[in-house]
């Protein structure tokens, strides 16, 4: 296990310096940050008038067709939340990909072959939403055992669609081809050795750490000083979500590399070859 999330913070480290030879790559997450909250704040309003908020949380009050209404807009918000989130992940990956084999990719090659995926982007976005919606409702509506089970079939299909992306950018499958591809891969190369993940979360974990000190730090002078407070905090959450941005970024290159030695059975040049290897079951799916 100490080994693989060795490989996996290495794997990390040079993702992050494939980032730094395509810095305009950072515009994806970026852009994906900032739909998601235009996002979020055009459902906000529909979701509570509509009982949306309230029908997810199980709440009692409502009315079968406000219940319905809700449903209808928190799987609109789903959907396309998850839409705005795979396709800039898919332009991410796509460039990630091309930069992995040797090429020099622009922002328009990416925005080019994500929009050349649209209905496959749709489609999963469709079946991404769906799965969503019922794993909120199995976890709001039977109390604890329920919040155990949802987050058991949470993480198994997160762990399952792991590769989805990739797939639909370079094999150009539908969302349940897809899902099998996905659940292949992972089956024939990964198997128990998802802990190289960990690697990359402990780096942003540790990267994480003095931003948010500096908030709690903020929060405790607030009563002090209040200028030096608010710059605190206002520095801490700049830097975390330079973080985000940036992990988000790295974790997608990194995908990208694992895909191509998943499939191709070739270690990108950018990464090293012991360290995918380690990280990877011996067995390669084609």
């Amino acid at each position: 296990m100490f080994q693989r999330m060795a490989a996996g913070m290495l794997l990390a480290k040079q993702s992050a310096k494939v980032l730094l030879s395509d810095k305009e790559l950072i515009i994806f997450p970026i852009l994906s940050s900032i739909s998601c909250i235009l996002v979020m704040l055009t459902f906000a309003v529909p979701l509570f008038l509509t009982g949306g908020y309230e029908a997810l949380e199980s709440k009692e009050g409502l009315t079968q067709a406000q219940q319905i209404l809700g449903y209808v807009v928190a799987f609109l918000y789903y959907f396309v939340n998850f839409f705005v989130i795979v396709f800039f992940n898919s332009a991410l990956v796509s460039c990630a990909i091309i930069r992995l084999k040797g090429g020099d990719p622009t922002l328009s090659d990416g925005f080019s072959s994500a929009l050349a995926r649209l209905p496959q982007i749709i489609a999963w976005a469709l079946v991404a939403a769906t799965v969503g919606l019922l794993l909120k409702m199995l976890e709001s509506r039977s109390g604890r055992g329920g919040n155990f089970i949802a987050s058991l079939l949470g993480m198994a299909w997160s762990i399952t669609t792991f590769f989805v992306v990739p797939v639909l950018v370079v094999e150009r499958l539908g969302p349940f081809a897809a899902i099998k591809r996905s659940g292949s891969i992972i089956r024939s190369t990964w198997g128990e050795s998802l802990t190289a993940r960990v690697g990359i979360g402990l780096l942003s974990f540790l990267a994480f750490v003095p931003f948010i000190g500096a908030i709690i730090g903020g929060v405790a002078l607030l009563a002090q000083s209040a200028a030096a407070g608010i710059t605190l905090i206002v520095i801490g959450a700049m830097g975390v979500a330079i973080v985000g941005l940036l992990s988000s970024a790295i974790s997608t290159i990194l995908l990208g590399g694992m895909y191509i030695y998943a499939t191709e059975g070739q270690v990108p040049s950018q990464f090293d070859s012991e360290a995918i290897q380690t990280a990877f079951a011996r067995k390669r799916t084609r």
